[in-house]
């Protein structure tokens, strides 16, 4: 699921071109966590905070639950690219600039190989939940989202 892109001339090959020598075999412990606060609302996300972390993120893993929520900060704003190979349940994936604030929400389908791409380059997290824990929960693009550290830049140590 991870697998991010990160914009370099020439640009870097997407997520399922990478060599397969590296890749994850099965599901990672449960990370670090933090609490996200969107609207009325709050998630215990996991943090995928590693390269490998990134790279494993919900791969091999069944039964997510409502609850359950993975953020990746990213190393610096991007044009976020994200995939589902290896995994068994479509997730919901929520693309976030610096200030907190989701700008994309993508479906992703379980097993597919294919990346979603963001129309931007300039996100900065992406928060995976359950697939459509967004809808369920009146959460949608221009929501802010904030961390028991208060804003996620602020949290992360980032400058906006």
């Amino acid at each position: 699921m991870a697998g991010c892109t990160k914009p370099t001339p020439p640009p870097a090959p997407l997520a399922n071109e990478e060599s397969t020598a590296a890749e994850p075999t099965h599901a990672q412990p449960k990370l670090a966590t933090m609490k996200l606060y969107l609207g009325a609302e709050t998630l215990n996300a996991e943090l995928a905070l590693t390269a490998k972390e990134e790279q494993t993120g919900m791969m091999f893993r069944t039964n997510i639950l409502e609850t359950d929520a993975m953020l990746f900060p990213l190393p610096y704003p991007m044009r976020a690219s994200f995939w589902m190979k290896n995994c068994p349940e479509s997730i919901s994936a929520a693309y976030i600039t610096s200030d907190g604030v989701i700008q994309e929400i993508h479906h992703l389908e379980q097993n597919d190989t294919n990346a979603v791409l963001a129309a931007r380059e300039d996100i900065f997290y992406v928060l995976e939940t359950r697939e459509g824990w967004f809808a369920r929960h009146n959460i949608g693009v221009g929501s802010v989202i904030e961390s028991e550290h208060g804003p996620l830049a602020q949290a992360f140590d980032r400058q906006r």
